[in-house]
């Protein structure tokens, strides 16, 4: 009898956990997806262009054909998610891509603290025109 009483709270407690995650999830701005919100901005990561230095990740410079982010620097984390990729989305387009973190948004020299720095390849594979130069995205971890 008493194995059929926990049976039936371990039934009951299952059934809750799973409403209580698809009630969270409709919720959620995002959907659920666990992206957070940005300003995803425009840089040119090819040696003289406004993106600086080469990239503190790997001390290289990259080409604006390439995949790659600087992230704000609380995101950046002292260098946490170097090479790491990231999942960006648009909101505007709704498109998503994949870029590799190599580099820091210093928020310190001017960066805001919300900001997804991309090459003009990241823009490019969302449909979006660079001339804009800002638009609101949302990004995770891949």
């Amino acid at each position: 009898m008493a194995q059929a009483k926990i049976a039936v709270v371990i039934v009951i407690l299952a059934l809750l956990q799973v409403s209580c995650a698809t009630a969270r999830k409709k919720h959620e701005p995002d959907g659920g997806s666990g992206g957070t919100s940005a300003v995803m901005t425009v840089n040119g990561f090819e040696k003289g262009e406004d993106g600086g230095g080469a990239a503190e990740c790997d001390g290289k410079f990259h080409s604006d054909d390439d995949l790659v982010v600087a992230l704000s620097s609380g995101w950046y984390a002292g260098g946490k998610r170097c090479h790491n990729k990231i999942r960006i989305t648009s909101k505007d387009s709704g498109e998503t891509v994949e870029a590799t973190v190599v580099d820091e948004c210093d928020s310190n020299r001017g960066c805001k603290n919300n900001i997804v720095d991309s090459s003009p390849a990241v823009w490019k594979k969302l449909g979006l025109d660079t001339k804009v130069g800002e638009v609101p995205v949302t990004w995770s971890d891949s």
